[in-house]
């Protein structure tokens, strides 16, 4: 849930473009509201009214409608607040995101539960790397912390036994592949 706000913060740190505080301001708002704020707010209208029994939602159609809105969220925060010509890195991070989450939506059909844990650390690492290439400038440290992260949720997805290892790599290819496919674009 918070792989929005990292992928900001990220960029912001790291950026070697100019940008007011009134804009880092206004843009984390944005994301704040649009990838948490109104998320955790329908999932806990979803609660109350009996279609989420808990935050892990572990069954699989449980998890149709916040993917739904999620995926509309994430639209509407790329059509209307990061554009393409305003921030091409988080706009094109954020259309991976969208895509992820419309694959992950796609594969519920399937009865395959991705887990959108591995789908978001894998994703924000593609970004981390793809953002270092773009910058061209040496964040080794940082990718590699971010590859040993994704190791990490990988293993304490499996010992929390929330998910199997079909459910591990689909989420890490519905997380990668946008972001690696969508890396043409901006770098």
């Amino acid at each position: 849930m918070f792989i929005s706000v990292y992928a900001v913060l990220i960029y912001f740190f790291l950026t070697d473009r100019y940008h007011t505080y009134q804009e880092l301001f206004l843009i984390m708002v944005q994301v704040l509201i649009l990838t948490i704020l109104i998320p955790i707010s329908i999932f806990y209208f979803l609660m109350s009214l009996g279609r989420a029994n808990s935050f892990m939602l572990s069954e699989i159609s449980q998890r149709k409608i916040p993917l739904f809105v999620n995926a509309l969220l994430l639209y509407l925060l790329i059509t209307q607040s990061i554009r393409v010509e305003i921030i091409p890195e988080l706009y094109y991070f954020f259309f991976g995101a969208l895509a992820s989450t419309i694959l992950t939506f796609l594969l519920i059909f399937t009865n395959l539960k991705a887990s959108i844990h591995m789908v978001g650390i894998s994703a924000l690492t593609v970004f981390i790397i793809g953002f270092s290439l773009h910058i061209q400038s040496n964040h080794i440290y940082l990718v590699a912390s971010f590859i040993l992260l994704t190791g990490i949720v990988a293993s304490s997805r499996l010992s929390m036994k929330a998910h199997d290892s079909k459910e591990l790599i689909a989420g890490f290819i519905a997380g990668v592949l946008p972001q690696i496919s969508l890396l043409y674009f901006w770098l």
